[in-house]
This record gives C-alpha cells, structure tokens and sequence, in this order.
C-alpha cells in the first residue's frame, strides 16, 4: 500500500472547526478532497460517523488536528502520548519526548456499554485521520471498538494517531479492520486494551481485529507502531467471514504488553475488581493469507489463562459458535516471519492446525517460511508458559500440516522444555515438507518432544524416529547447532545427520550469550558455525540484517 501523504491527496477547502464546534456537521458537509482541521488541545465528544460519499484516489478527506505538520513527528516517525502533553506512561518504555506538548485534537468517546468514537458507515472510502487522540471516557463501562467500521468500508488510513482505552476500565478493541479494504494503521501508538479475568465482560482484547467480515479484506498495512493489548496485540480470525483477507504487511511494530499487568509484579495494575487482565499473545493468525511479518520487537508475553504464553500463533481456525462451525473456509497460508526479536515469553511459536470445540476443521495451514529471527527469555517459571521454542502439530483428518520452513533462527528455549513439539495422529494424513535448517537452539532437557498421546507421530519423542515418522515423505534437518544436544539421554545416534552438537554455549562463541537475556549473539570470528550453514552464511540468525530490520522500533 502507497500511504504517504502524497498519495492521499486532499486539494480541496479546508474546514476549521474549532473548540465546541460541531465534527459530525463537518463530516457531513465536507467533500471530497476537503480537509478537516480540529482545533488542537480541543475535545471532541460523542460518536462520529464518518460518510460516504463519492471520493476517489485523487480526492482523500483528511481529518487532522490543526496544529501544523512541524508540529508533528515527520512522516514516517512513530507519534507518541508527548504530543497529547504526556510525557511518560507507567510501566511502558520510556518515551524519550523532546518536548511534552498537547498538539493534537482528542476524539472521546463519552458513553459506556458501545463501540466509538469513530464509526464508519457502510460505503465509506478514502479517509485519512493525522494527529489525533482517539480514546474513551473512564469509569462508564465497556468500550467494544474505537474505531470501527459498520459493514464495509475501504482506503482508511490512521497516520500518527494516539489509540488508547483507559488503566482499568476495559476497552475490547482498538481498530477494526474486518470489512475494509485498503486499510492501515502507520506511525502511531495504541495503549490499554484489556479485557479482566473473573469480574470482566470480556475476555479477548486485542489492538487490530481483522479477518471476520463478509468482504474480500485487505491489503492491510501495519507498520511502524506501537501495539500494546492484553489478548493479542493483533488477530485475524476468530469469527464467520466470507473471504479470508489478504496481503498485510506487519512491519516494524513494537508489540508489547507492561509487566505491571503480570500478578505479583512492583505497580501492578489490573481492573478496578483488582483482578489481572486476560494476557493471550502478541500476533494470532487463525484466518489470513499472504502475510509478511517483518522488522518487529515482540516483548512479554505470559500465560495463566486461556493460553500458554505464546507469542507468534499460526493457528488457522474453523471457530465454534454455539453448536456450530462457522469457518470452514479460514487458512493462514503464505505466511512470511523474517528479522523479528521475539523477548520474555512464556512459550515461542506455535504452528498448528487444531480442530475446533466442535470437531471442525478449516481449509489450510501452509507455506511458513520463518527465518532469521531471535527468540530469548523463554521461561516457564517467570512467565507461566510451556517454556518450549515451536510447536508443530496437525489435527486434523485431511488437509495436514505443510510446507514450513525454519531457517537461521537463533534461539533459547527454556532449559527444561523442548525446543520442537510435535504432534499428528497416526491415522491423520501426514504433514509434509519440513525444513530446519542451520538454527542454533540453545539447550533443553527435551528436545524434540510429543505433543499429543499415545497415538501422535510424535510418540517416541526419539527426535529422528519423530521426524521420520511425522514426515514419512521426508524432511531437511540439517546444519544445526543443538546445544548439549548429543548427551545424556539423547546420543548422537539418535539424532538425523549433518547436525552440529556444541557441548555449551561458550562453545558455540557469541559475541556475548549473557545467558539467552538480550546477548549479542553474533558469533566471534573464532566460531566453528561462522560461515557453517548449507548457503555458506554463519549458523544462527543474521543479527545484522535484524538490527537493520528493527532500527528505531523501540
């Protein structure tokens, strides 16, 4: 998607609209290619309806705050509460203000039990929203969605804008994406969405929903932002679409969620109950195709509810609704994870074609190429997960599991966990086309353990009997650097060739391992692995090629 300012262009009057003036009048009266000007520091409440009309490529209607683009980041700069006059959140990094100013225009929504402010109303095309503060009022209920959309919409684009709900209250969603076409959210920061455990009315919040609507969705753009929710940071899936949406680009976004929602940490903050907020994951894709994943910091992420501490989760999903199945067309397929850091989880990443509640079954899960990522701080303990690295596993009685491939990643699992979990009933089609290829995995006390019970592919938990007998067709399992892999209970005999068996981790030579927390893990000169892997690059992720990736992500 094209979504800088020259390609959203506005050449027609501009509408000022000042303190107690009226935005719902300017939006009804405003054509295309007019610009919408909110009188900056000034307070617009209520529940707006953005229109449609007959816009077009060369006739967008901005609504900006009317503070002047100096004012602002410049393009392509993430916007932060600074600019609303906030110069640090709790809990959050820092936010490094150069100045703390109050420059942009605040749309609130007043009301409880609802979703707004900001509607858009079927039909509408080609806004751009810069420069504001889009939240709710505290202490009137639920807020189910700040910005959504009514049936459908298309060319929406939310350029430097503060998304936030309030500490305690619970707010379900930020942005909206099912229905909408041409849809991004660039340059901004979304904060506090959560649902509470036990005294909640909800129980998935999540920054971006997408993947539900009953229109051909998509190219989505998802970049350089800061993402915090308590469910997932971002999910498509999860509902009855029509379509599976298409084309997102997730890039150089900061997922996190504040270790002040974890029970039992210093400033904990949880709903006005007290209770915690429902923590899933950062990224959850049950129905979405053609999905590149780059350049992002994926941060905290624990478990103690409905889930395991997931980060990443590929999980295409037919999902129950009542006694019915309501997806049976949902895939993730063509899905690309590349020069990501994935930090403080309780578990890693999870590649799964499970089955619902009721027994059904969606349409694919397949193509996965996931290279050239770090994964370090993997704890059970400290974040109440499985503790383990991948999980891969299929569930179900056609259509497996197929076509991934895991690629010069660098990562710790927790030393007591397993760093590949599988599982396929052996009467299930088998999964095929597995590739694991010139990884480093740090040490685990299981490695490559079953996922399912007695009947799984996966039962020996013998990891070249596993493979073998999960991929009967074949499998490339080559290149690695397994650390302590060879001992104990797992003798090189029962490891596929062509493997690396570092006895520790000094071993292996990095730069600075720092006991898998945040090292430098290049890898000295003076390393075996360097320039080791089947394609003649060091073994491991590219950290270069990562740092350059997630430049200024923080």
């Amino acid at each position: 998607m094209q979504t800088t300012m020259a390609d959203t262009p506005a050449p027609g009057s501009t509408i000022q609209v000042g303190p107690g003036g009226s935005l719902q009048t300017a939006l009804n009266s405003a054509n295309c290619g007019d610009t919408i000007q909110l009188a900056a520091g000034a307070v617009f409440s209520g529940i707006f309806t953005f229109p449609a009309k007959a816009c077009d490529d060369q006739h967008w209607i901005i609504v900006r705050t009317s503070a002047s683009n100096s004012s602002l980041p410049p393009e392509g700069t993430r916007l932060t509460p600074c600019y609303a006059g906030v110069a640090s959140l709790p809990g959050r990094p820092a936010l490094n203000c150069s100045r703390v100013q109050n420059v942009l225009a605040q749309i609130i929504d007043p009301q409880g039990n609802n979703s707004g402010p900001i509607v858009f109303a079927a039909g509408a095309n080609h806004y751009r929203l810069l420069g504001l503060e889009i939240t709710r009022a505290v202490g009137v209920g639920i807020d189910f969605k700040l910005v959504g959309v009514q049936t459908s919409a298309d060319h929406i684009v939310l350029d430097r804008v503060w998304l936030h709900g309030s500490p305690q209250d619970e707010t379900t969603s930020g942005l909206g994406f099912s229905g909408v076409q041409y849809g991004a959210l660039i340059d901004s920061y979304a904060s506090d969405f959560h649902c509470t455990s036990i005294s909640g009315s909800c129980t998935d919040s999540k920054v971006i929903g997408g993947g539900t609507g009953q229109t051909q969705d998509g190219p989505f753009k998802i970049t350089g932002n800061f993402l915090e929710a308590a469910g997932e940071n971002i999910l498509f899936g999860g509902g009855g679409p029509a379509y599976t949406p298409a084309d997102i680009e997730i890039r150089h976004n900061h997922f996190f969620k504040p270790m002040t929602w974890k029970a039992g940490q210093p400033g904990f903050v949880g709903g006005a109950s007290g209770d915690a907020f429902v923590v899933k994951n950062h990224l959850e894709l049950k129905n979405a195709q053609r999905v590149l994943v780059e350049g992002n910091i994926f941060e905290n992420s624990w478990g103690g509810f409905s889930q395991n501490g997931f980060s990443i989760l590929l999980t295409p999903k037919n999902q129950a609704a009542g006694t019915t199945n309501i997806c049976p067309l949902c895939q993730d397929t063509d899905v690309t994870i590349r020069y990501n850091t994935v930090s403080h989880v309780g578990t890693g990443i999870s590649l799964a074609d499970v089955a619902s509640d009721n027994g059904g079954i969606a349409t694919a899960g397949a193509r996965y190429s996931i290279h050239d990522i770090t994964v370090d701080d993997i704890s059970a303990s400290t974040y109440g997960g499985g503790g383990g690295l991948f999980q891969v596993l299929s569930g179900w009685p056609t259509n497996p599991l197929n076509n991934i491939r895991i690629d010069h990643v660098t990562a710790f699992p927790d030393l007591n966990s397993h760093f590949l979990s599988m599982a396929n009933g052996l009467t299930n089609p088998a999964m095929y086309g597995f590739t694991f290829t010139n990884n480093i995995i740090g040490q685990t006390k299981y490695p490559v353990w079953n996922a399912g019970g007695t009947g799984s592919c996966a039962a020996s938990n013998v990891p070249v009997t596993v493979l073998t007998t999960c991929f009967p067709a074949g499998y490339n399992f080559t290149r690695n650097a397994i650390i302590a892999g060879a001992q104990g209970s797992f003798p090189l005999s029962s490891w596929p060739t062509n493997n690396f068996y570092p006895v520790s981790s000094s071993s292996v030579q990095f730069v600075n391992f720092n006991n898998g927390d945040g090292g430098d893990y290049h890898l000295l000169s003076s390393s075996p692995y360097k320039n080791a892997g089947s394609d003649g690059k060091d073994l491991g992720a590219d950290i270069d090629a990562i740092l350059t990736a997630t430049a200024n992500v923080y």
